[in-house]
């Protein structure tokens, strides 16, 4: 029997009575990290990585029952032996890996191999067996360098203020916004963060993460950093002279830009791009790879045209914006 199946729920462990990421309430919930299309209220107990905690604690509030443990601490859930280990995602992201007789299994969750101080680094993980994510598994998908990303941002927030425009840039609040903090040049100018954003900028500050500093946002100088579902709305319209911008892994699509009525667009992912997401399968040296949420076809198809056993792995997880 496997280590895991698809169930109604979700991806379930018989042998350790435990779902990962499950998508409806569930006794056991296993959660990879704190983004809101990874977990669901309602289960009975959760466990997460320590630095994961915070986070996860402010989006299902203070009574749930939550369970952290370092990277790499083992836990034994009935046969199972079960460890979380760096995903290198958002802060607290983890891959699971469970071993029972022998047997390896590790599901990614959500990762990147692109260097962030704001979380510790994807760590490759030896299995038989290797459940990876999609988001972006397609050829198409080539991320440029991070830092040449950064230069782009501050070339558009230095022209807006010549210009004498607000910069209004769309982030995900959580991950991809601190990352962000943490390489902007705060000597360029002010920079406001969205209450949604300062939420999660308190939680990485109080684990010792170092992000430019935040303030209000009445200078025509300033960059805004807001979530994406902010786009267009009364809040929005305040800053109406803004120049807007959104960063993410889904400006790499031609169009996507003037879809979305914004001026810029910024190529920055809190994903694995297509060249990282076979780097990190092949580091695994799994026999067997089950290809879950986003292009699960295209990569599914690309391993076993290559000599690997790969297998879609469908799951209802509905991606944010990354």
């Amino acid at each position: 029997m496997p280590l895991l199946e698809l169930r109604e729920n979700g991806l379930y462990c018989p042998s350790g009575d435990f779902y990962i990421d499950p998508w409806a309430p569930v006794e056991r919930a296993v959660i990879t990290h704190a983004h809101g299309d990874h977990v669901c209220a309602g289960s009975r107990s959760y466990l997460t990585s320590r630095p994961g905690e915070p986070l996860l604690r402010a989006r299902l509030g203070a009574e749930a029952s939550i369970q952290s443990a370092g990277y790499g601490e083992s836990l034994t859930f009935g046969g199972v032996s079960l460890s979380l280990h760096p995903a290198g995602h958002i802060l607290g992201s983890a891959q699971v890996r469970l071993e029972e007789n022998g047997e390896v299994w590790g599901v990614s969750g959500d990762y990147k191999l692109a260097r962030d101080p704001t979380c510790a680094p994807f760590e490759p993980l030896r299995c038989h067996t290797f459940v990876t994510e999609s988001t972006f598994g397609l050829p198409i998908f080539r991320w440029p360098a991070p830092g040449e990303v950064i230069d782009a941002i501050h070339a558009w927030w230095r022209a807006n203020q010549e210009s004498g425009q607000p910069s209004l840039l769309f982030v995900h609040p959580l991950g991809k916004a601190q990352r962000l903090l943490a390489a902007l040049d705060p000597a360029i100018g002010p920079i406001h963060a969205h209450e949604a954003v300062e939420r999660m900028n308190r939680l990485y500050r109080e684990q010792g993460i170092a992000l430019a500093p935040t303030g209000p946002a009445d200078a025509p100088r300033a960059l805004i950093l807001a979530p994406p579902s902010l786009h267009g709305s009364p809040w929005a319209r305040r800053f109406s002279n803004a120049s807007t911008a959104l960063a993410s892994g889904w400006m790499r699509i031609r169009g996507t830009r003037r879809r979305r009525s914004l001026d810029r667009g910024f190529v920055l992912s809190d994903h694995a791009d297509w060249p990282a997401l076979l780097a990190a399968i092949d580091e695994t040296r799994a026999e067997t790879v089950w290809v879950t949420h986003g292009y699960i076809a295209p990569l599914v198809r690309w391993l076993q045209e290559h000599g690997r056993r790969a297998l879609a792995a469908e799951t209802h997880l509905v991606e944010a914006e990354s």
